[in-house]
Formats: structure tokens, sequence, C-alpha cells
């Protein structure tokens, strides 16, 4: 690895933790607050989850701007990233239409995509394969810190001065974010420039290896089926319990707590019981527990239990799986880890359609389909998954 590092790797995780809680808030607020932007907009629950759908399609793209992680520096990627969703947030603040809301959608799934890929190959780099879940799941609690504290953040910011403030706020700190990332992480980071594989050398690396191919199909299904629960809870707690904005931005902490709980797990069993076991560990539990949906939804208390239950068991799922993809093929990291995040992407933006479709049911109807889809996806991991040991690469220690 680089010689030239001055922050000591266990900092550089913190930072990056810190960086990813920015990207997931942007990401992320939307779902708990479809209802209100939509009435701020002026369009319907309908438009915003096509809004979202599409969103979740340019995921397909994923392999095209991940692999930039690969062929780029690692930290050249996370700059440009950050770069383009404070670009997003201010668009929004300048032009409050709807049309800009979808641009904006479509440039900070650009953003997660390369951040993600590479953040994700970067770890790969840096970190040994029998420790990866640990460090992995540290960084991942960005993704529950959103929720935690991030969206009631939001839901107090649209409460008070509307729909729009959250992006201006989003705006700076995705700035701040980009310098933060500029400070802490050497500038060499990643392989060589020669031995940086194209984005069609990594994809054919990639779909040669088949349970590598078998970790995307996981992901394609896994995280559609989440999709289906995730588009429509905002809805869900609005109607069945009548939460207003600032209350469901609260609610929605629960959900954080439930995320947070699961990369906890992920950091304390993931290495030690094997990451393909804990990945299907945790589609079985999930599927049990949307199969109670309806038995969840009888009081709001109960509805609160459901939720921490679904996302904590997800969130031990998909956090072992990535993981799991890190050392699938170490030659082409980031390629790999944006096609796994496409193949989710892909899985969402179905989800999103769906979602809604099925919620004219109610939301027993999004648990039954969630599980037998959490069930497809647990006879993939069963048949074709396999957890590769790592490759000689050179890492650093985590308490360097």
């Amino acid at each position: 690895m680089n010689s030239q590092r001055t922050v000591p790797i266990r900092w550089q995780v913190v930072a990056l933790t810190l960086c990813q809680t920015v990207m997931s808030t942007g990401y992320r607020m939307v779902y708990p607050f479809l209802p209100a932007i939509a009435r701020g907009l002026g369009v319907d629950l309908r438009a915003m989850s096509l809004a979202v759908s599409a969103r979740s399609s340019l995921g397909l793209f994923g392999p095209l701007f991940g692999s930039l992680a690969d062929t780029w520096s690692r930290k050249k990627a996370l700059l440009v990233s950050f770069a383009v969703l404070a670009a997003a947030m201010a668009l929004v603040v300048a032009w409050p239409v709807y049309p800009a809301l979808v641009i904006a959608l479509l440039l900070s799934a650009t953003a997660w995509i390369v951040m993600q890929a590479g953040l994700k190959a970067y770890l790969g780099d840096t970190i040994q394969y029998t420790q990866r879940g640990v460090v992995v799941a540290i960084t991942e609690f960005g993704w529950s810190w959103a929720f935690l504290f991030g969206v009631p953040v939001i839901g107090w910011l649209i409460a008070r001065s509307g729909w729009v403030a959250p992006f201006r706020l989003l705006a700076v700190l995705s700035a701040v974010a980009f310098a933060t990332v500029w400070f802490v992480l050497p500038s060499s980071s990643g392989t060589a420039p020669a031995s940086r594989p194209s984005m069609w050398a990594g994809l054919r690396a990639l779909l040669r290896t088949r349970s590598a191919v078998g970790v995307m199909a996981f992901a394609f299904v896994a995280a559609g089926a989440n999709e289906l629960v995730n588009i429509v809870y905002g809805a869900w707690m609005e109607g069945a319990f009548g939460l207003q904005v600032a209350s469901l931005g609260l609610a929605t902490a629960v959900i954080g707590l439930a995320e947070l709980g699961g990369e906890v797990l992920v950091a304390t069993i993931t290495d030690r019981l094997g990451k393909r076991l804990s990945s299907a560990l945790g589609l079985t539990l999930n599927a049990l527990v949307c199969l109670g949906l309806s038995t969840f939804s009888r009081s709001l208390p109960l509805a609160l239990v459901g939720l921490f239950l679904l996302y904590i068991t997800f969130e031990f799922t998909v956090v072992s799986a990535i993981s799991l993809m890190t050392e699938q093929v170490p030659e082409a990291r980031a390629t790999s880890m944006a096609s796994y995040a496409a193949s989710a992407a892909a899985g969402r933006a179905l989800g999103a359609l769906a979602g809604p479709v099925l919620f004219t049911w109610g939301i027993a109807a999004n648990g039954v389909a969630t599980a037998i889809a959490d069930g497809l996806a647990l006879l993939v991991v069963v048949l074709f998954v396999r957890d590769r040991a790592a490759r000689p690469t050179p890492t650093v220690p985590l308490a360097g």
C-alpha cells in the first residue's frame, strides 16, 4: 500500500464512515418523506415512486460508473462522488420543481454508485479478508446513522422550513465530505496505473466467476424484496397511524437503530460464522418477519417492533454479503462492487414499481411478496455462492 499515508487507517475508517453518513442521508431521506415532497411539488405519490424507480434504474449503469474506481484511484472516485452529490442537492435548491428533483435523484444515484464502489474497493485493498466484515460493518454505520440522526433532522427541517431546506444543508455537508476525503486518503489509493483493469476486462473476470454471479443474483432479488416494503412504509405509517412529518422522521429512527444493530451483529459474528452462512441466516429470519407484518399492523408499537425486526435482519444479510463480494474477484474489486450495486439497483427499481401496487391490498401483501422473494434469494445463496478464501494482497493492520 501507499507508504506516504499520514492518517492512520483507524481514523480513515472513522472519517469515511462520517462521509458515508452524508451520502446515505441524501439517498435515504426521500423514502419516509415521499408524501411531503410530493405535496410540495404538487404531484401524486405515483409520480414520486416513478422518480425513485428511475433513480434505482440508473444503477444498471453501475459497472460503467463504478469501474472508475478501478481505472482511476479510489480517492479520485470518492472525490467525484461527493462533488456530484453537492451539485445534485444545489440543483434542487436553485430550481425546486419536479424535473429538477428527478435530475437530482439521478445525479445522487450516480454519486452513490461511484462512492460505494470506491469505498468498498479501498477497504478490500487495505483490510485483510478475515477482518473485513468488521471494517465494512463499521463504515456501514453511516447507512444506519442516516436514519438515526440524518432523517430526524430532515423531518424537523421540512416541518420548520419546507421540503427544500434539507437539500440546502446536504449541499454544504457534501462539500465538507469532499474536503474530508481529500485530506484523509492517500493520493495513490488503489492499484498501480499499469495494473488497473478496464471496465470490460473487469466484467469478463466477474462473469467468469460463478459464485460472483450468484452474489449479484442474490443482490437483485433481496434488494427488490426489501424495496417492496421500503417504498411504502412512510405512506403506511401516515395512513395507518396518522403520523405527521416530524413524528414520522422520529419514527424512522427505529429503523436506524435496527440497521445499526444489524451492523453490530455483522461486526461481532460474521467473520467468525462466515459471510455466506451469515447471509443465508439473515434471509431466513427476514422472511419470517415479513410473513408476520399483518400482525404487526395492529398498533403503532407493534408496527415499530415489526420495522425493527425487518430492518435488523435485512441489514445483517446485506452487509454480510457486501463483505463476501469484496473477495469474489479481487483483481477488479471496484467493478465487482459496482456490478453488485447495479444488481441491487435493478431489483430496487422493480420493487419500487411493484410496492405501491401491492400496497393497494395492504401492507400484508407487501410482506408476503417479500418473504417469497427472500426464499428465492436463499436458494441462490445455497446453490451458487461460495465464501471464497482470501488471496494474498497487501494489507494494513486495522490498528495502524
